[in-house]
């Protein structure tokens, strides 16, 4: 019963690591619960979401990340974009 305390902490501390660097907070507590030192290491080291560098959608302006292949508020097909359009 003590080990079930300490994985569920450790996967509440893991989700909130990660929550707070962008990512789900559902999925960081299952990495968290199942691989409790690693995946509490494993969020520390994680990237932070909001650095990533974005671009915005030349017909209606939304903020996307410059992977997205499509545009989420109009539905615009994007290409790759000029190191010009890159918002840091």
């Amino acid at each position: 019963m003590y080990f079930l305390v300490v994985l569920f902490f450790f996967g509440l501390a893991t989700a909130v690591v990660g929550k707070i660097k962008g990512g789900s907070f559902f999925v960081w507590f299952l990495v968290g619960f199942c691989l409790p030192f690693l995946g509490l290491f494993a969020a520390l080291l994680h990237r932070w979401e909001r650095y990533e560098p974005r671009r915005a959608c030349p017909r209606c302006g939304a903020n996307l990340a410059i992977a997205d292949q499509v545009c989420m508020s109009c539905g615009k097909d994007l290409d790759w974009p000029e190191p010009a359009a890159v918002i840091r």
